[in-house]
């Protein structure tokens, strides 16, 4: 099979072995060759320590800060590539990086400290492969399988419990049975890992192909760092609209988001107020009333454990608390909602109340969705007409109001504001002259 290897990691290539030394590509690279994939990185490993490796790299501009763990990075026609020496690990005492390393000079000791199988692949330049646990077998079959003892790899970095149901997500691919079960029963080494790195997981995975199954299959693993989800994965919904409980409803919706990580974030948090919002009346109907406030608290509360940056944060909350809102299609409406959150933020939520419909009775939300196909189409009409908004977009600013009599101060804004009102309504047409003869006869 040839592979399209980038000239200047060829060139590094070359340069070690012409010095005498093993050099593969591994890890990542290798595995998105053989899936058919454009690598984002090109990592290389060799039996050249680190020194030697500076040696060999005398004329070309070098990076020693992972030297400690035997990395130098070297700029190659401008681009950085990390050249890493063969090597094995010592534990890991903070659950995420080797107290020590130590450099050995066989290629398959260095591949046996690695996560997964698929990452534990090496490949010289003519596209010849070292693969002693299988890892293209496993890439061939769609599997996700720990190098050597699951138990030992999880327990090593916690962040692999993540990596693991990412990649599922991601690939589409199966997590094999024992360290299927390794993940469940290892959930609790994340206690030990930053919030920033979960949260890196996180958004990947909810953005994958496969993010429903991986969601129905460990709910336990998102409890572990999010628990306020326990309730909404044992939550009943005895209501008209739902043939789901509270997870799976929230799973379809999930995968009925667009592939954004924003979306799918507000659809994973949209109803987890329902719980503590439920009342069920004489006729055995569960109703969640309130519960988008509170979903929203809670979603704000859990984004910012994780540290999710503000913008992310403010608009997956603004999304939660207004997915229930009442948006019939009509015009005046739109217009206002428009105006309120903005394109952007009106259209995801539009995204977001289409999914939330899309988990829930199929055969009763048809109308529902045909109607925010409507407002879809109404909206974009609205933008391409230029039509007015905000007090920005009135064909009159404060200076007019204030030529045609009106004393400087807070009668200005409530007068401004009023137009407005009436041009939203359609009640008024936004034209200068109407509006400021308007003022005038006031």
């Amino acid at each position: 099979m040839k592979f399209e290897i980038p000239d200047g990691v060829r060139r590094i290539l070359q340069t070690l072995n012409g010095a005498g030394f093993e050099a593969y590509l591994v890890g990542g690279c290798v595995r998105d060759l053989l899936r058919g994939m454009e690598p984002h990185d090109w990592d290389i490993c060799t039996s050249a320590l680190p020194e030697e490796t500076e040696a060999c790299f005398a004329w070309q501009r070098i990076i020693e800060t992972g030297l400690k763990h035997g990395t130098v990075t070297v700029l190659e026609g401008g681009e950085p590539y990390e050249i890493t020496t063969y090597r094995t690990e010592g534990p890991y005492s903070d659950s995420r990086r080797p107290d020590f390393v130590q450099f050995v000079p066989d290629l398959e000791q260095d591949l046996a400290r690695r996560d997964f199988t698929m990452n534990a692949i090496a490949m010289d330049l003519q596209g010849d492969l070292r693969d002693p646990f299988g890892g293209a077998d496993d890439i061939k079959a769609g599997l996700i399988r720990c190098v050597g003892e699951p138990n030992r790899r999880f327990q090593e970095d916690g962040l692999r419990v993540m990596r693991a149901l990412r990649f599922a997500a991601v690939f589409g691919y199966d997590i094999e049975e024992q360290t299927a079960q390794a993940v469940h029963e290892n959930r609790t080494m994340l206690d030990r890992v930053a919030a920033e790195r979960i949260n890196a997981e996180l958004r990947r995975l909810l953005a994958g192909k496969n993010v429903g199954d991986v969601l129905r299959q460990y709910p336990d693993v998102f409890c572990q760092f999010w628990p306020q989800l326990g309730s909404l994965v044992t939550l009943e919904q005895n209501n008209p609209w739902h043939c789901w409980g509270g997870w799976e409803h929230t799973t379809h919706a999930v995968e009925a988001a667009p592939a954004d990580a924003t979306l799918r974030l507000a659809m994973l948090l949209h109803d987890i107020g329902k719980p503590t919002c439920k009342s069920t009346d004489e006729q055995g109907i569960d109703h969640f009333d309130g519960h988008p406030a509170v979903s929203a608290q809670l979603a704000d509360q859990m984004l910012r454990a994780l540290k999710f940056d503000n913008k992310t944060r403010e608009r997956v909350v603004l999304l939660v608390e207004r997915h229930d809102a009442q948006l019939p299609p009509r015009s005046q409406v739109i217009r206002r909602w428009l105006g309120r959150l903005g394109p952007e933020a009106f259209f995801q939520l539009l995204e977001v109340k289409q999914a939330d419909n899309m988990g829930q009775d199929p055969e009763k939300v048809q109308d529902r969705l045909a109607e925010l196909d409507e407002i879809g189409a109404k909206a974009e009409q609205i933008l391409a007409e230029g039509q007015c908004l905000t007090l920005k977009d009135l064909a009159v600013d404060g200076r007019d109001v204030i030529a045609a009599g009106v004393e400087p101060g807070p009668e200005v804004g409530r007068v401004l504001d009023g137009l407005l009102e009436r041009v939203l309504s359609g009640k008024l047409a936004n034209k200068r002259g109407i509006l400021l003869n308007l003022i005038r006869s006031k």
